[in-house]
This record gives C-alpha cells, sequence and structure tokens, in this order.
C-alpha cells in the first residue's frame, strides 16, 4: 500500500482542522465564547476589514524595520564573533547565556528607553531576533573550510570582503535556518509588545477585543497573525530555493567521510 505524500498529507490536515474549527462551535461542542466558527470569524474579518488593513500595515512596517535590525545585526555581528577567533571566546558564551534569558520580561526596560510608540515595539522585537541570527551565523561559520578564507587572503581581500564575499556565503544555510527563527521571533515581539502597550496594530486588536469578549474579532486579529507568520514562512523558503547553489558550497567535509574529499568550487571573486 503507497502512502500518501507529506503535501497530501498537509492538506488533509489543513481541511480537517478547518472543518472542526466550523463544526465543533456550530454543534455547541466547543463555546463560541472559546472558539468561534469558522464563518463568524471571516464574518467579523470582512465587516471590520478597513480597520484589520489599517492595523496590518502598523504591523507590517514594525515587523520590516525590526527584521532589519535583527538580520542585519545578527549576521554582521556572527560574521565578526564566528570569524575572529578572540572574539569568539569572548562574546559567544555571553550571547549564549543572554539568549536563555526570556527577553519579554526586559520590556518594560524598553519602553522606559524608547516609550510606548512603534519605536520600543521594534528595539524589543530586533532584539528578540537578533540572537538565534547571531548564533546561527556565527555556528555557520566555524563549519566553512579554512581553505576559502586562505584563499581570500592570498588574493588580498580585506576582513569586510572576506565576510560579504566568501563567509555569508559559505554558510549560507545556518544563516538561513537562524532567518527563518530569527524573523518568526520578530513577529512575535512585535505582536506581543502590541498588545502589551500600543494603540494601533493587529496585537491591539486582540487585546482590544478580548477585554470586550468579543470572541469573532480576536481570531480574526489571530487569524491574519497565522497568514502573516505563513508568508514570511514562504517568503524564507523562496529564498532558500534561490540559494541551493551554495547549500554545499565551501564547507567542510565530514571526517571520516568516504572516498576524497569532494571537489571544491572556486570561491566567489573578491
Amino acid at each position: 500500500m503507497r502512502l500518501p505524500s507529506p503535501a497530501t498529507v498537509r492538506w488533509g490536515l489543513l481541511v480537517l482542522l478547518l472543518v472542526l474549527w466550523e463544526g465543533l462551535p456550530q454543534t455547541g461542542l466547543v463555546p463560541e465564547l472559546f472558539l468561534p466558527s469558522l464563518s463568524k470569524t471571516l464574518v467579523a474579518l470582512w465587516a471590520q476589514r478597513e480597520e484589520y488593513f489599517d492595523a496590518l500595515l502598523v504591523t507590517l512596517s514594525e515587523v520590516g524595520i525590526a527584521m532589519l535590525i535583527a538580520c542585519g545585526a545578527g549576521i554582521l555581528t556572527g560574521a565578526l564573533v564566528g570569524g575572529i577567533v578572540t572574539l569568539r571566546k569572548l562574546m559567544l558564551p555571553v550571547f549564549s547565556s543572554l539568549y536563555a534569558v526570556p527577553i519579554v520580561i526586559l520590556y518594560p526596560i524598553f519602553t522606559a528607553w524608547f516609550g510606548i510608540g512603534s519605536e520600543s515595539k521594534i528595539a524589543f522585537a530586533g532584539i528578540y531576533g537578533f540572537f538565534p541570527v547571531m548564533l546561527s551565523t556565527a555556528a555557520g561559520i566555524r563549519t566553512i573550510d579554512p581553505q576559502y578564507i586562505l584563499a581570500a587572503r592570498s588574493m588580498g581581500a580585506t576582513l569586510p570582503q572576506q565576510i560579504a564575499r566568501v563567509i555569508i556565503p559559505a554558510s549560507i544555510p545556518t544563516v538561513l535556518t537562524g532567518l527563518r527563527l530569527g524573523g518568526a521571533l520578530t513577529i512575535i515581539g512585535v505582536v506581543v509588545s502590541e498588545m502589551l502597550t500600543s494603540s494601533a496594530g493587529i496585537g491591539y486588536l486582540v487585546s482590544r477585543y478580548r477585554t470586550i469578549l468579543d470572541s469573532a474579532h480576536v481570531f480574526a486579529a489571530i487569524l491574519m497573525i497565522l497568514l502573516l507568520s505563513i508568508l514570511f514562512d514562504l517568503l524564507a523558503r523562496a529564498v532558500e530555493r534561490r540559494t541551493l547553489v551554495w547549500q554545499t558550497a565551501g564547507r567542510q567535509s565530514r571526517p571520516g567521510a568516504a572516498g576524497s574529499s569532494p571537489a571544491v568550487p572556486a570561491p566567489a571573486p573578491v
């Protein structure tokens, strides 16, 4: 008997989830205060579509700027920490320890520093997504074939050129893993901060409608957040497919691998 493909299983689970979402409240098995039906959620979303669209624009702008901070600073810091032995020994244990701290408990500090506007939410979400990007980049750099760095240095490449042309492209698989995780945490950071202190954004709508026990509008906002996360995941997967050529470039061969070491492609021009 042939097993169904993973795509078929995923679509089947999605259809089952949607059927249960619609059927359980309709049959009274789950109170609609706890879980409104899918049809009522979509009706609520359509009825207040302008409000949700405006809130989505606010959240998207904050997420976009926070991702620039998380990904840009994370990749640059990770490249420096992973590529320079002294910095790696000094700073990597510090960053690893900070990553273990639940950063959400530090949000009041961000509001004290930046106020309750968008600045505090962007800073909080940017730092929230910074750590996985930085740690993944640093870990990926440690697996780069040293011959690449040696070749770049022999051609007179400066440190910024080594980072931009050799180190980051060769460590792209682990960097992309960190970007996916860091981007997801950035979205979470923005939404959570909007729920705590905000007067705009999708997170604010969740908090606002929750206080008046309007479950349909709460789940409509949650549905918007879910769609935003799915779109980000699809974008990250598209980037991974475009960079598939780098998936094995510059990686050290595993110890004990059978046969001779694989041919090493030419390094990127410096």
